[in-house]
């Protein structure tokens, strides 16, 4: 097999952010609406980095980063891993970027309303029932199928 034949997978990583008053942080994308901070981890950079930096240029706030929520694989192209973690605010106040528009924290009724997307409201709701086990989903797009779900 060459180089070129090999498999490539985009690697994404987010965090469903609470304030100390349990509202979530959402940014709004300019494709896919309303949805959790998250973006992809760039060649040689570590987990944990790669969410720290994205939920800073997303949002502009610094979190203390959780346990891993999730896990979905997405299998149509272009194929993706996505890990999402569960984290809490730490500081910084909210900023809208060139990718995220407007952003907020909203409590978890409004949240869930604003957030329409069927696989940004997947991964939201899966979250928000973590109880201690990170969920695993596969998936694919256009239009939006779960294959398969279970834990890890």
């Amino acid at each position: 097999m060459t180089d070129n034949a090999s498999p490539r997978h985009t690697l994404v990583v987010g965090c469903l952010i609470r304030n100390d008053a349990g509202d979530l942080l959402l940014v709004r994308h300019h494709r896919r609406g309303w949805e959790i901070p998250q973006g992809r981890v760039e060649e040689g950079e570590d987990l944990l980095t790669a969410l720290h930096r994205e939920v800073l240029e997303e949002a502009g706030v610094r979190i203390e980063a959780g346990p891993l929520g999730g896990v979905w694989s997405k299998l149509s192209s272009p194929p993706a891993l996505v890990l999402m973690f569960l984290g809490t605010w730490l500081s910084g106040e909210p900023a809208p970027s060139d990718e995220t528009p407007e952003i907020g924290w909203f409590p978890v009724e409004e949240a869930l309303t604003l957030v329409t997307h069927p696989v940004t409201r997947d991964r939201l709701v899966t979250l928000l029932g973590y109880a201690g086990t990170a969920a695993y989903r596969t998936y694919t797009t256009g239009p939006y199928r779960l294959l398969g779900e279970g834990s890890l």
